[in-house]
């Protein structure tokens, strides 16, 4: 039986997610939301499990994440970027909670 191993990337300018390699993590750094767009969707077609992608392109990229909110793999996580959080992470966090939940519970 092969067991399939998974990958945990990172998606955003080079300043915010080169210090996530020192974590091990898989790092992507795009200039553009065009890029990111591109990269996603290869990531998504090779086994990764988790995306983290930079709020400032996730403000950029809405029918991206939408395309795989519903899906099992890979789960698109928000986190604010060198600028600083927008907000956007946070509230896809409380709309899931609350799909989930049927309330308000944050």
């Amino acid at each position: 039986m092969a067991v399939t191993t998974y990958k945990i990337a990172v998606v955003g300018d080079w300043q915010s997610v080169m210090g996530f390699k020192a974590l091990g993590l898989n790092t992507y750094p795009v200039t553009d939301s065009e890029e990111a767009r591109e990269t996603i969707h290869r990531l998504a077609k090779e086994d990764c499990a988790v995306i983290y992608l930079t709020e400032q392109l996730a403000a950029k990229l809405g029918d991206v994440i939408d395309r795989y909110k519903d899906e099992m793999t890979p789960a698109i996580i928000l986190i604010p970027g060198r600028e600083g959080s927008l907000g956007i992470g946070k509230s896809d966090i409380q709309r899931s909670i609350e799909r989930a939940v049927g309330a308000d519970i944050l």
